[in-house]
């Protein structure tokens, strides 16, 4: 199949230090670089809280999709709810994705790859109780009834931020690159995708084995059940944070200086004027292409 990313702009794109990232005339996205892996982890969870006291403040309510990875924030996130008394009565949270088994079903809450299941521990429920988000107002993608998170967000008026993390091939929740012999799906197409079930690309696999289960790929799940790109990119901000090091370099010059395709569909929050990635420095290095 053929490439919208043309290889000799992409090494041109790998070349730029990243001090000239933030402010490159070029770069399409915005982009914040932070010294450590921690420090994006308490910028993200900082900026999620100031999300919500501004809301609270102003007596409006904080809609909010929210990812199972980066995973590093909740915990700084719950300190500050807890120790500043911050109320998540007024939270609408929309999760962006969850793991399935083979046959397309949920799997066991107690499976470490059940993100509502670390959700639930990590965040939801680690959250004091009085202060914490009703739970008719947590939702998960329901391979069951896939329209129903859609409609859902729609009763509450619309996503106010969406925050999430950056695949190595650009995936956003799991929008994979939908690249196949056998049909195509045009850019429109993807940029309206809803929420569906779907088979976990190859290199996802590898990269979950690698990270969580020292590669052993039986234990990962092999399908999910993700948001679509429309109700990510209706939002009116979204705010992308990446901390994997040399994993993430080249995707993250996608993003800035490359064209919106379906290859990377993290290109597409291009079109999201709302769209800010923060990344430590690590992560904004120049890839090393031996060229």
């Amino acid at each position: 199949m053929s490439s919208d990313i043309n290889p000799l702009e992409l090494y041109e794109w790998c070349k730029i230090p990243p001090e000239e990232l933030p402010n490159h005339p070029k770069a399409k996205v915005k982009i914040k670089i932070l010294p450590t892996k921690e420090d994006v982890y308490k910028d993200f969870a900082q900026t999620i809280y100031d999300e919500i006291k501004s809301n609270n403040e102003a007596g409006k309510p904080t809609r909010l999709i929210l990812p199972c990875g980066p995973r590093g924030e909740y915990p700084f996130l719950v300190k500050l709810i807890n120790e500043m008394h911050l109320s998540l009565r007024n939270v609408y949270a929309f999760q962006m994705d969850e793991c399935l088994d083979w046959q397309g079903r949920p799997i066991p809450l107690d499976h470490p790859m059940s993100f509502a299941g670390w959700m639930y521990k990590n965040f939801y429920h680690a959250v004091s109780k009085e202060f914490q988000i009703p739970p008719e107002q947590i939702h998960f993608p329901d391979p069951f009834n896939i329209d129903r998170i859609s409609e859902e967000i729609e009763k509450v008026g619309g996503i106010d931020t969406v925050y999430g993390g950056v695949g190595y091939r650009g995936h956003l929740a799991y929008n994979e690159p939908p690249d196949s012999r056998w049909y195509a799906i045009s850019k429109d197409e993807f940029r309206n995708s809803k929420t569906r079930i779907l088979n976990l690309k190859e290199d996802t696999l590898i990269a979950l084995s690698q990270r969580a289960f020292g590669g052993c790929s039986y234990r990962v799940p092999p399908m999910a059940v993700t948001l679509g790109m429309k109700d990510i990119l209706n939002a009116k901000r979204i705010r992308l944070y990446s901390e994997t090091g040399s994993w993430k370099q080249t995707v993250i010059r996608v993003l800035l200086f490359g064209p919106v395709t379906t290859e990377y569909p993290v290109t597409f929050c291009q079109e999201n004027p709302g769209c800010l990635i923060t990344v430590d420095k690590a992560t904004a290095e120049c890839p090393d292409l031996g060229i």
